[in-house]
């Protein structure tokens, strides 16, 4: 028995045992990682988490507002539009402020419970879970996608093979065009794309991001979480004795070895882990937690409920392995509250503080004002002195609206042009205007002045100072 658990587990993480006529800066070649369905709370929790994230992806294009697309990062006009709100290049600093409040949550959640979004709902693992899904319905459980590897090609292998990626493939360019459709009128892309009426752009970035999920779903799984991903590499800087990660507790389960269900392992000398090597057969990325804390682990908690159900059939306690902490396996008390976690979360709420005050304070409404350069002034048939401008009016709301233009600065002036101006929701009027001041308000060569764009309703008013020049 203890022989074909270990023949079991090489299979798993098929060890590269080093070749002495190889030189010693040769790579061995990634084997594939066969990894064991696993039942339990943590993987029901797991999957719901999951789900929430693929339904969320999938509806957020679809949703409308006001008639329009939701939300809609429409880069080739330089506007996002979410929900009620538009967002332009000036705004740019509310996106900062998202970013750095997203990665301060991150960090402030990383060092109380560790690599929890890595496994529960990271795009990348969530993903990788389907597509694994999908190739269980195709090749079967573990034991019968080892086996079906080891066979010869046959018609049956080749079916299963070419259904699963062929799967594969669709869930991948669905992915392709709901992400795509963040960026582009989804319900366009979806009659244009199948119709072949889509631009390059929309059909490469589709193919693009199709071959980006057949990849790294499909076949680089693992590779993307322990090498390619940044956060594997610096999460240890957040982690301390009392940050709650998967552990083994070696205390209890050493020393481990195979032993008879009804036999009592403390007469042997043995601990509670029977070296099933189950935790290593359900771990995403081939891992033996029984070795500690790795950079591998991305706390899915999948050896937890494998572990558990090996318990449970021992008839022993569970929690031999389970989320805890270094000081807790160390007979010691956790500690809730600590500098770094305290740190983080005043500085997340600080950051959280300010973007909500930029958008609060935000103004729906955006004004330039261009003097003609080609001209200085000219002098009218009645004598008065002109300059001629140029107003950019940006209706940052998503609504029609419409606004009225003043001028301050002088008590006599004439403006002509359109003073009246009604612009739909995300656009950009251009507004000619000449300012006529009496010659007798002029005594400078240069004057200050305002334009003030009001909106009909008068809530929303906006000021620019510009320079009337005369001679």
């Amino acid at each position: 028995m203890e022989q074909k658990v270990k023949v079991m587990a090489a299979d798993q993480v098929k060890i590269q045992r080093p070749d002495p006529n190889k030189k010693n800066n040769d790579y061995a070649p990634r084997s594939r990682i066969y990894v064991r369905d696993v039942k339990g709370k943590l993987e029901y929790f797991r999957r719901i988490f999951g789900f929430l994230l693929l339904f969320v992806f999938a509806a957020i294009p679809w949703l409308q507002w006001n008639g329009d697309q939701a939300v809609l990062l429409d880069i080739a006009n330089q506007r996002f539009r979410i929900f009620g709100m538009t967002l332009w290049p000036q705004d740019l600093t509310i996106l900062a402020w998202i970013s750095i409040v997203a990665a301060f949550a991150l960090f402030f959640v990383t060092t109380l419970y560790g690599r929890v979004w890595c496994g529960f709902m990271c795009p990348q693992t969530t993903w990788t879970f389907i597509f694994m899904y999908i190739e269980k319905k195709f090749e079967g459980p573990r034991n019968k996608q080892i086996a079906l590897d080891r066979r010869p090609w046959d018609f049956d292998k080749l079916w299963r093979k070419t259904g699963k990626h062929a799967a594969w493939l669709l869930v991948a360019l669905l992915t392709a065009m709901t992400f795509v459709g963040y960026f582009t009128d989804i319900r366009e892309l979806f009659v244009e794309f199948w119709t072949f009426d889509a631009g390059f752009w929309a059909i490469f970035s589709v193919l693009f991001f199709t071959f980006c999920t057949y990849g790294n779903a499909g076949w680089m799984r693992e590779i993307m979480c322990t090498h390619m991903c940044p956060y594997a590499r610096f999460q240890s800087a957040m982690f301390d004795q009392d940050t709650i990660t998967v552990s083994y507790d070696p205390n209890r389960g050493e020393p481990r070895g195979p032993r008879a269900r009804k036999a009592d392992h403390k007469e042997q000398g043995l601990g509670d882990c029977i070296d099933c090597y189950m935790c290593v057969q359900v771990c995403p990325t081939g891992i033996d937690i029984r070795n500690g804390l790795q950079y591998e682990c991305i706390n899915c908690g999948a050896c937890v409920d494998a572990c558990n159900d090996v318990m449970d059939k021992m008839n022993y306690p569970r929690g031999l392995i389970r989320f805890t902490t270094e000081r807790n396996l160390q007979g010691g008390r956790t500690r809730k509250t600590r500098f770094k976690a305290v740190g983080y979360f005043v500085v997340m709420i600080a950051m959280t503080a300010l973007l909500v005050w930029d958008i609060s304070t935000r103004k729906p409404l955006e004004v330039d004002v261009l003097r003609d350069r080609n001209q200085l002034y000219s002098i009218s048939m009645e004598g008065w002195v002109q300059n001629v401008y140029t107003l950019k009016v940006l209706n940052k709301s998503q609504l029609t609206q419409t606004f009225e233009i003043s001028v301050a600065g002088f008590d006599r002036t004439r403006l002509t042009g359109n003073t009246s101006v009604t612009i739909e929701g995300g656009s950009i009027a251009t507004v000619p205007l000449t300012l006529a001041v009496h010659p007798d308000e002029v005594t400078e060569r240069v004057h200050n002045i305002r334009f003030i764009v009001t909106r009909a309703d008068g809530e929303v008013t906006e000021h620019r100072v510009t320079s009337f020049l005369y001679e």
